[in-house]
């Protein structure tokens, strides 16, 4: 082989160093699309109105979501329930749709639609072929604006989500506890105020309690347009310009902010029992109030209570044998507060003194000794591996983003939660369960039991 000339060896070392660079380029793209887990893009319109499109070309169908940052944490004093009552009313119709028949429309179109109302937002959403995307785009701007509303109308709803009320909590044993367990945990918050709303206030919400909420709160700068699906985000853009671009805010509430009550320091801990004929299995929980958005509190949920293979199902039910079931829960995506909430069922020859005590020394055994590096693994790879399999549905990535955007986080919060997931270590996650348990933390616990004989 022959010598290279000096020129030669320069250019050798140019190329050389190009190629590294490009390399190192190449692998920082290559890792951000990775890390990058549905490849969703925002803009926004000049009316305020944030839109989401999350690319999904699977099949020829779309999912679109109405979001607005407005839930029952943003209703009034003494009117509890009026954001999820007023959720009901926007399908008894508008300036241009007749009384009840916006679900109808949507129906004999192929499509299906519902709402939802929690703490933080409320949500409508369709789903649909995506050639008939600018009919219910047409219908979901027509309501945000020309509601309309007769007392007639107003009454039959509000008897509807009484009856719901009665059905799904003052009928529910575990929900009335799950009332009482939240007034004690959130005191001093709109969290402590169940989203259906207080029957003696629900019964007395009127016509001008529900137009006053619509005004102040629906409105295209305080609303989020998802969309997920068969769509790209330029043709996105010209159709949300075309149907949401023409509304405007109302004097005054463009930029309102949300201001809600400072929790009341949890100073000792309290103990709510409630007994009902109905109860077939007593049932033992302990709440902790949390902080929101912590990865590492994902992580210490699922390693202790999430599942069959978790610490507490593996101590309390398989090993000990003194329940039924046992786990943790733990909601990441709150407006600032959350909550860390242990169960257990104590098993037929069991009771509820036994399982708290054992559920207590799992909780000691993982303040003193950690957790290893096989349940950091472990759950780390369960979790990415969920967001992974949320990228083949529809809907759900569109709920994510919803949920998030509705609660002050941005899109990258959703898209690189599982790289944010893959870098906590042990300590993190010892240390977000000492922010919970530990330093004389207080708790609620809840306590479900037959009645007494």
């Amino acid at each position: 082989m022959p010598f290279l000339s000096v020129s030669s060896v320069r250019c050798q070392k140019f190329f050389c160093a190009l190629l590294c660079i490009t390399a190192v380029f190449l692998l920082f793209f290559i890792s951000s699309a990775r890390a990058q887990t549905f490849g969703a893009e925002s803009f926004t319109l000049d009316n305020g109105l944030k839109v989401v499109v999350i690319p999904n070309h699977r099949a020829p169908v779309v999912s679109h979501m109405l979001w607005y940052k407005t839930g029952a944490a943003d209703e009034p004093r003494g009117k509890s329930g009026i954001a999820h009552f007023l959720e009901h009313l926007l399908f008894t119709g508008t300036k241009n749709i007749p009384p009840d028949e916006f679900s109808k429309i949507v129906k004999s179109h192929g499509g299906q639609d519902n709402a939802f109302t929690a703490q933080d937002y409320t949500g409508y959403f369709q789903n649909i072929a995506v050639e008939k995307l600018p009919l219910v785009m047409t219908m979901e701007a027509d309501r945000m604006k020309n509601l309309v509303l007769s007392e007639e109308l107003v009454t039959r709803e509000r008897q509807v989500i009484l009856e719901e009320r009665s059905q799904r909590t003052d009928n529910i044993p575990a929900a009335r506890l799950g009332e009482a367990v939240s007034s004690a945990l959130f005191v001093n918050h709109p969290y402590s105020i169940p989203v259906i709303g207080w029957r003696h206030e629900m019964e007395g919400l009127s016509r001008e309690d529900a137009l006053d909420f619509y005004r102040r709160h629906y409105r295209p700068a305080n609303a989020i347009l998802i969309v997920a699906g068969d769509i790209t985000a330029e043709r996105l853009k010209k159709l949300a310009n075309q149907y949401y671009g023409h509304l405007t805010n109302p004097p005054q509430t463009r930029q309102l902010q949300r201001v809600w009550s400072a929790p009341a320091p949890l100073e000792a801990d309290k103990r709510i029992t409630l007994r009902d004929a109905t109860v077939q299995s007593p049932v033992y929980q302990r709440h902790y109030r949390a902080p929101a958005g912590s990865e590492a509190l994902e992580i210490l949920s699922d390693i202790l209570g999430e599942g069959t293979t978790s610490r507490l199902y593996r101590a309390l039910v398989v090993e000990q044998k003194v329940a039924t079931s046992a786990g943790s829960s733990y909601n990441a995506v709150q407006r600032g507060l959350s909550r860390f909430a242990l169960y257990a069922v104590p098993a037929p020859d069991s009771d509820i003194e036994t399982v708290e005590k054992a559920l207590l020394d799992e909780i000691r055994k993982l303040m003193s000794g950690g957790i290893t590096d096989a349940e950091l693994t472990e759950s780390k790879n369960r979790l990415i591996d969920s967001a992974d399999y949320a990228r083949d549905s529809l809907q759900y990535p569109a709920q994510v983003f919803g949920r998030a955007l509705t609660a002050d986080f941005d899109l990258d919060y959703v898209e690189y939660w599982t790289e944010r997931i893959e870098n906590i270590s042990a300590q993190d996650v010892m240390e977000a369960a000492q922010s919970v348990f530990g330093n004389g933390q207080a708790s609620v616990s809840g306590i479900l039991l037959p009645a007494e004989e």
